[in-house]
């Protein structure tokens, strides 16, 4: 419990990148550290994530910490009162919403840190990640390793030839290149379509 005297500072944290750079594993390690410090805190992820657990946000490396589940990202506005920190994961599945959401949440006091992807398998802004991006008093982007020539990667490459926006998955249908890989790689996936 805060003293009487002391200030709620809300503030908005983006952690972005590709697939495979560590965006969850960074938001897990933040939510401990507030946890550690005997900070109140809410985690949501979209329910559509199911890949390692339901109920938990999972890391590439088996980390993890409990969440809720959900489909609609107003119900992060029902948190308790003496919550201090929301923690989102995949953020970019809740859509453009989340922005005001955020912007709520942090004006009432709450510090919110939001992970997810910045662009799509095309190299395009995706879903809200751009906007918080722009709010937010802190970004972080984070890189993988490009798996084809060593290079900082900052894209997500789909490996499958799915053409829906949403398509969750792992190293079977993605992969993280720089973007001269990732250039090649898109103009090779067009000449066999």
């Amino acid at each position: 419990m805060l003293p009487e005297n002391t200030k709620k500072a809300g503030c908005i944290e983006v952690i972005c990148g590709s697939m495979f750079s560590g965006k969850t594993e960074e938001l897990i390690r933040r939510l401990k550290r507030a946890q550690f410090a005997k900070q109140k805190i809410e985690i949501f992820k979209p329910t559509i994530d199911k890949r390692y657990s339901e109920l938990d946000v999972v890391s590439h490396d088996l980390h993890k910490i409990p969440c809720t589940p959900i489909k609609d990202p107003k119900r992060m506005l029902k948190v308790a009162d003496d919550v201090q920190v929301v923690g989102i994961d995949e953020a970019q599945f809740f859509g453009e919403e989340l922005v005001s959401i955020a912007q709520t949440l942090a004006n009432r006091g709450i510090r919110v840190i939001a992970a997810g992807l910045d662009t799509d398998y095309l190299g395009k802004p995706f879903g809200p990640i751009p906007a918080l991006m722009a709010i937010a008093e802190d970004v972080q982007k984070v890189h993988a390793i490009c798996v084809r020539c060593g290079n900082l990667a900052n894209h997500s490459h789909r490996l499958t030839s799915s053409q829906k926006l949403v398509e969750v998955g792992e190293k079977d249908k993605y992969e993280p290149l720089c973007r001269q890989c990732f250039n090649e790689a898109l103009e090779a996936d067009s000449k066999q379509q």
